[in-house]
């Protein structure tokens, strides 16, 4: 019988509500041990006041919520309890459960792993969860939610229930093939009809799925350029506050400085990096080594020039916006495309600077706010069912042993399982759920 939990689905502070959940067979018996009487009818709010079980001693009055098994977000009785918020009154609730037999704290993401081991999610939809709670921007929030009410699973099922059909009919075929009349004389053509289409799909999803995962992440945006162009200052000027230092000095900056901001509703990470120059010191030297790596590794480069140093723009790497920093004190020169001439100080293209980056943060991102497939291990498991529909098609086509294919087609339906949690999952458990907060 699985243990009894308990956690915060709430972080403690001083929120007006504060909500507490208890999954598991003893819930039952916590909700009379606290309120004195049994569980109110499912999913229909009850005032009550909860005593400490030891001592009587009042404490919340609350609303409570029971949600019973299967019909619960877990699989199991399932008790809320929706108290006023504040450390005193979560310290003295948190403090009355654990003195109760058969009860401990959840571990994290353990509420959402019984709800996967009950059946009541599967893996992209708790992943889709976890994301959804570390999402900082709209797009991140609504692929996450998506992904979280079964888009990639259905997409998955859809996929499968083609190949189930195809190893049906060489199945039959196998079992069959020699009493007349008893497999469809077009048999090849309907496997093909049924095989090819879920193959172009999964590999058009596969490719996505580097959209998918950049989305999840944030798109890169590395600011290089020449020693006091301007760089820190354009960091700051984006991020709408002083994240970076800004001196007269050369080589202020000396690693690279991260900087998250929503951009359209994208999430973008912008890098502000050490001055390319030769470096005055071992420091600065492994900074500017840091700076080009980065650099290089980045989704989109901005390289930022002021009027002393523009001959520095031939070295730019693609894809790159050029930026012409200080255009109030010298007027633009002519620059290759694209490029762009602003002002840190009075503000001037900076709209078309962001207009660009959020244009190619689109194009890097795909569909934003639709459900992709966005993480290494979908990629993977794509890549092999197609892969292995491919075989199959292959060997049918060149008329080869019926068990090959068969083999393929079970292989496909296998790597597709393993996306969405139905088989070969326990080595990643462990990774994804340790991701959630306590409550999740």
């Amino acid at each position: 019988m699985a243990e009894t939990i308990f956690a915060p689905a709430t972080a403690p502070g001083r929120a007006a509500i504060g909500i507490l959940r208890i999954s598991g067979p003893e819930a039952a018996t916590v909700c009379r041990r606290l309120s004195g009487d049994g569980p109110p009818p499912a999913r229909r709010a009850s005032l009550r006041l909860l005593r400490d079980p030891e001592s009587g001693e009042p404490l919340d009055r609350a609303l409570l919520l029971w949600f019973a098994a299967p019909a619960s977000y877990t699989g199991e009785d399932l008790l809320e309890i929706q108290h006023h918020g504040g450390p005193a009154v979560l310290a003295a609730l948190l403090d009355a459960l654990a003195a109760l037999p058969g009860l401990r704290p959840a571990e994290p993401g353990e509420f959402s792993r019984r709800a996967f081991l009950n059946g009541r999610l599967d893996l992209t939809a708790a992943e889709g969860i976890a994301d959804l709670v570390e999402a900082r921007t709209r797009a991140q929030a609504r692929a996450a939610l998506a992904q979280a009410e079964g888009a990639l699973a259905r997409a998955c099922a859809g996929w499968r229930e083609a190949i189930l059909e195809a190893s049906a009919l060489i199945e039959a075929e196998i079992d069959f093939g020699a009493e007349e009349g008893d497999v469809p004389e077009d048999l090849w053509q309907r496997i093909g009809g049924l095989l090819a289409p879920v193959r172009e799909a999964m590999r058009r999803e596969a490719a996505r799925a580097v959209c998918g995962e950049r989305l999840r992440s944030g798109v890169t945006v590395a600011v290089v350029g020449p020693p006091n162009v301007g760089k820190s200052s354009l960091v700051n000027l984006l991020a709408r506050r002083e994240v970076a230092i800004v001196t007269p000095l050369a080589g202020t900056t000396r690693d690279v400085l991260e900087v998250d901001l929503e951009l359209d509703g994208l999430p973008v990470t912008l890098l502000d990096t050490a001055g390319l120059r030769e470096a005055a010191d071992a420091i600065e030297a492994e900074g500017i080594r840091r700076a080009r790596a980065r650099a290089e590794a980045a989704d989109l480069r901005l390289f930022v020039v002021d009027p002393d140093t523009v001959d520095e723009a031939a070295g730019a790497v693609a894809p790159c916006l050029l930026v012409f920093n200080k255009a109030d004190l010298a007027p633009p020169p002519a620059l290759p495309e694209p490029s762009v001439a602003i002002s840190c100080r009075d503000g001037r293209g900076i709209d078309r600077l962001l207009a660009w980056l959020a244009e190619e943060a689109r194009a890097l991102v795909g569909g934003a706010g639709e459900a992709l497939f966005n993480r290494a291990r979908h990629r993977a498991a794509l890549t092999e069912a197609a892969e292995a529909l491919e075989r199959a098609e292959r060997a049918l086509a060149e008329g080869a042993e019926l068990a090959l294919p068969a083999e393929d087609l079970r292989l496909a339906r296998r790597a597709l399982g393993r996306i969405t949690g139905e088989v070969g999952v326990e080595e990643v458990l462990d990774r994804i759920f340790a991701r959630f907060c306590i409550g999740k």
